[in-house]
C-alpha cells in the first residue's frame, strides 16, 4: 500500500489532466527527490527482469524491453530539467545539485551493467534480418550506446568513468547556474534622461517600467536580450554602451567589473575539457571531439574543420571590406579612429538604416507577437495543414505561458504546444525547444507529444503591446521550426523521435522556417501595423531582403569563431590544463577572425552554454552545417512555390515524421533526390556570384 507522502506526488499517479499533460499547480520541489529515487529503483528492477529472464534474446525482449525502460525517470526529469531552465529558483538549483550525481551514476549502471550488455550483444550478433530500418537504427544505437560508454572497459577504468561522469554532470549545472546569477546580478540604472539619447520610445518605455517594478526611479537596464541589444544598438553614450557590452561579454569571468569572482566559471571550464578528455581516451578515441563526431554527420574533427575552413575562407575578404567600410563610416560621421567591439551594433545599425533606409523601430510596429504567432500558425497550416487551438485547460507552469491544442488536417489531436515568451529571473537567456512528453507508440496507441518553446522576447509595456524586432520574428520561426520536428513525428520509439535525430541534422527544421520571414506572400500573412492594421508595405518587404546579407561576412565569420572555439577546446590533444588559460585558449582558435581590438575584460567561453551546459560540444559547427542543409532545403520550395503542397508533404513525410529513424543522409536524399550544396548557402549569404 503506498504511502500517504507517496498518494501526494503527482509523478506517481497517472495525470488525468487534458491530454495527460503535467499537472505543474500541483508539482511543489520536494515531490522530485522522492520521484527520482522511486525512478531509479523502477527502472533498476526493470533491468534485472531483462537480465534474469531465461527466454531466449530477442529484439522484442531486449532491445524494446530496454528503450521501454524508466518511464518514471522520464516522467520527472522532463519535468524537473524543462522547469531548472525556464522557471528555476535556488532551491531547484539544489535540487538539481542533489539529483544530477544519482542520475549520472544510474546512467553508468547500465551502461556498464556485463549482464545486459551481453543480451545486447547477443541480439546485435544475430544480425538485422527481418528488421524494419528504424528497428536496425534502436537495435545499432542500443549496442553502440554500450560499446560507447564502457561497457567494454574493465572494472578499474569503469570506476574512472563513472567518476568522470559524476564530475561532469555536476559542473555543468554549476556553471550554468553561475551564467544565471552573473545575468542577473547586473543593473544600469539611468536617472538622467539626457542619457537615453538615441534609445526609441518603446525601450524606454520598458526600462521604466522595469525600473518602476523594482521601486526605482529611472530606466533600467539588464543584460537581458530585449534590454541589452537595443541599448548597445541605439544607444549614442558610447560609455554607457561599453559598459553594458563589458557586463554581458564577461560573465563568469575573472576581470568581472561589477561584482565578485564568486561566480567565476574558468576553472569550471579547465575541468570539464579536461575530464571530457579523459574520458575520451578511456574509451579509445583521441579526443573528445573524435568521440562525439563518431556519432554525427559530419564522422570526424578533420571533416568539421575542412567545413570551417572552407565557410571562412569564402567569408573572409567580405568581412574585411565590411570591417573597414564600417570603421570608414564611424570615423566620418564621429570621428572614431578606433572602432571597438562596443561600437559594432551602434554603427552597423546607422550604416544599415542610411543603405537601406530601414532598422528595426521601422518593422517593429508591423511585428506585434500575436500576430507573428498567428503569422506562424498560419504557415504551418498552408504548409504541414496543421492548426493550433487555445486551450485554458491546460496547466502551465508560469502565467506567462500559453498552451495550445495542435490539430492534423483531419481535425485528430496532433499535440499539445506550450509557448513562453518573456524574459524573467528564473528564466535562462536565449531561446530554445523542448518536450515534456515525446512521441511514441504504445500499447494504448500513438502517445503524442507535448511541445515547448521557450524565448527572451521584448515585453509588452504600459501603452504598447509586444513588438518585435524583426531577428526576434526569426527567432520565433527558428524555435517553432524545432517544434514542429517534434510535434509532426511519427515514429515507433521515443528515442528515435521527433529532434532525436543526429545533433549536425537537428537545426534543419528550425533554420529552413526562417527562410519564410523573408517572403512576402507569407509576411503578409502577419505583419500588420498593431495600430491601423496596415499590412507591411511591399517596400519594406524589398528592404528586409535586400539588407538580409548586410555584413553577412562579419556574421558569418563569427559563427565559425565561435564553431573554431569549440573544436579548440575538444578536437585537440589536452596539454597540462594550467599552461593554457581560458583566454589564452579562445585567442588562439580566433586568431585572424578578429578585427577589433582586443577587450581584456571580455571572454566568450565561461558564458558559452552551449557547449558547456547544453549538448553542443564539439557541435557548434551544426548551426553552419545545416545552413547548409536548410538552404538547399528552400530552393526546393522557392523551385516549386514556398507553399507547395507536394514539396510540404514531402519534407513533412522524409524529414520532419521520421525523427532519427534512418541516418540523416539517407533522410536527406529522399527529400532532395541528392546530398545538399553549399553552393546554396554561399549564394544567399552573398559570399559568392
Amino acid at each position: 500500500m503506498p504511502t500517504f507522502a507517496a498518494t501526494m506526488n503527482p509523478f506517481f499517479q497517472d495525470y488525468t489532466t487534458a491530454y495527460g499533460t503535467i499537472p505543474f499547480g500541483k508539482l511543489k520541489n520536494e515531490h522530485y527527490v522522492p520521484a527520482i529515487h522511486q525512478g531509479i529503483t523502477d527502472a533498476k528492477a526493470e533491468i534485472d527482469a531483462i537480465v534474469h529472464t531465461n527466454d531466449t534474446p530477442t529484439f522484442e525482449n531486449v532491445i524494446v524491453a530496454l528503450e521501454n525502460s524508466g518511464e518514471l525517470l522520464t516522467k520527472v526529469t522532463s519535468a524537473f530539467f524543462n522547469l531548472n531552465s525556464a522557471e528555476t529558483s535556488d532551491e531547484m538549483q539544489e535540487i538539481a545539485q542533489e539529483i544530477s550525481p544519482l542520475l549520472s551514476a544510474h546512467g553508468n549502471d547500465i551502461a556498464m551493467n556485463a549482464g545486459l550488455f551481453a543480451k545486447v550483444k547477443e541480439v546485435f550478433d544475430q544480425g538485422f534480418d527481418g528488421l524494419t530500418p528504424e528497428q536496425k537504427t534502436l537495435l545499432e544505437n542500443a549496442y553502440k550506446g554500450f560499446t560507447r560508454n564502457g561497457a567494454n572497459l574493465n572494472d578499474t577504468d569503469k570506476e574512472k568513468l563513472r567518476e568522470i561522469d559524476a564530475r561532469k554532470a555536476k559542473l555543468s549545472l554549476i556553471f550554468g547556474e553561475r551564467v544565471l546569477k552573473e545575468s542577473n546580478a547586473f543593473e544600469m540604472l539611468i536617472t538622467d534622461e539626457n542619457d537615453l539619447d538615441g534609445l526609441p520610445e518603446g525601450i524606454r518605455e520598458a526600462a521604466q517600467g522595469m525600473a518602476t517594478a523594482k521601486e526605482k526611479g529611472g530606466w533600467l537596464f539588464t543584460l537581458d536580450y530585449p534590454s541589452y541589444i537595443p541599448f548597445v544598438t541605439y544607444s549614442t553614450r558610447r560609455e554607457l554602451r561599453e559598459k553594458m557590452y563589458k557586463a554581458f561579454s564577461s560573465k563568469a569571468f575573472s576581470s568581472k567589473a561589477f561584482q565578485s569572482n564568486e561566480n567565476n566559471n574558468e576553472e569550471i571550464i579547465q575541468e570539464i575539457v579536461q575530464l571530457r578528455s579523459e574520458r575520451a581516451k578511456l574509451l579509445g578515441f583521441e579526443s573528445h571531439a573524435d568521440y562525439v563526431l563518431a556519432e554525427r554527420m559530419a564522422k570526424s574533427p578533420t571533416t568539421v574543420i575542412e567545413f570551417l575552413t572552407t565557410i571562412e575562407a569564402k567569408a573572409l575578404p567580405h568581412a574585411r571590406h565590411e570591417f573597414e567600410e564600417l570603421t570608414a563610416y564611424a570615423k566620418k560621421i564621429d570621428g572614431i579612429d578606433l572602432l571597438q567591439k562596443w561600437d559594432a551594433a551602434y554603427y552597423s545599425e546607422k550604416l544599415k538604416k542610411e543603405r537601406f533606409t530601414i532598422d528595426d523601430e521601422l518593422l517593429r510596429p508591423y511585428f506585434q507577437l500575436e500576430k507573428v504567432e498567428e503569422g506562424v500558425f498560419l504557415t504551418a497550416k498552408k504548409l504541414f495543414g496543421i492548426s493550433f487551438h487555445k486551450r485554458d485547460d491546460i496547466d502551465k507552469y508560469h502565467e506567462d505561458v500559453i498552451t495550445y491544442e495542435v490539430r492534423d488536417e483531419n481535425g485528430a489531436h496532433l499535440a499539445v504546444f506550450y509557448a513562453d515568451y518573456f524574459p524573467r529571473a528564473g528564466k535562462r537567456q536565449g531561446a530554445w525547444m523542448t518536450s515534456f512528453r515525446s512521441q511514441k507508440q504504445t500499447a494504448q496507441g500513438d502517445q503524442r507529444p507535448h511541445v515547448s518553446i521557450v524565448c527572451n522576447f521584448t515585453k509588452p509595456t504600459g501603452t504598447k503591446p509586444s513588438l518585435l524586432t524583426f531577428n526576434e520574428v526569426t527567432t520565433l520561426f527558428h524555435e517553432f521550426g524545432h517544434a514542429l520536428h517534434g510535434m509532426l513525428a511519427a515514429g515507433t520509439y521515443a528515442s528515435l523521435s521527433g529532434t532525436s535525430v543526429y545533433w549536425d541534422f537537428v537545426e534543419l527544421p528550425s533554420q529552413l522556417m526562417e527562410n519564410w520571414c523573408y517572403e512576402k506572400e507569407c509576411l503578409d500573412l502577419f505583419a500588420k501595423h498593431y495600430q491601423t492594421g496596415a499590412t507591411i508595405p511591399a517596400e519594406y518587404i524589398q528592404k528586409i531582403k535586400d539588407s538580409a546579407n548586410f555584413m553577412s561576412g562579419m556574421a558569418t565569420v563569427r559563427q565559425v569563431g565561435l564553431g573554431k572555439i569549440d573544436m579548440g577546446f575538444h578536437a585537440v590533444k589536452l596539454k597540462n590544463k594550467t599552461q593554457k588559460s581560458i583566454k589564452e585558449w579562445e585567442t588562439e582558435s580566433i586568431a585572424g577572425l578578429d578585427f577589433y581590438p582586443e577587450v581584456a575584460e571580455a571572454c566568450t567561453s565561461t558564458s558559452f552554454s552551449h557547449i558547456f551546459q547544453g549538448g553542443y560540444s564539439s557541435g557548434y559547427y551544426s548551426y553552419k552545417w545545416a545552413e547548409v542543409l536548410d538552404a538547399d532545403t528552400f530552393e526546393a520550395f522557392l523551385e516549386n512555390g514556398i507553399f507547395d503542397p507536394e514539396t510540404a508533404t514531402r519534407f513533412r513525410n522524409t524529414i520532419l515524421s521520421a525523427g532519427g529513424s534512418e541516418h540523416p543522409s539517407i533522410l536527406y536524399n529522399r527529400f532532395r533526390g541528392r546530398d545538399a550544396k553549399v553552393d546554396a548557402l554561399l549564394k544567399r549569404a552573398g559570399l559568392v556570384g
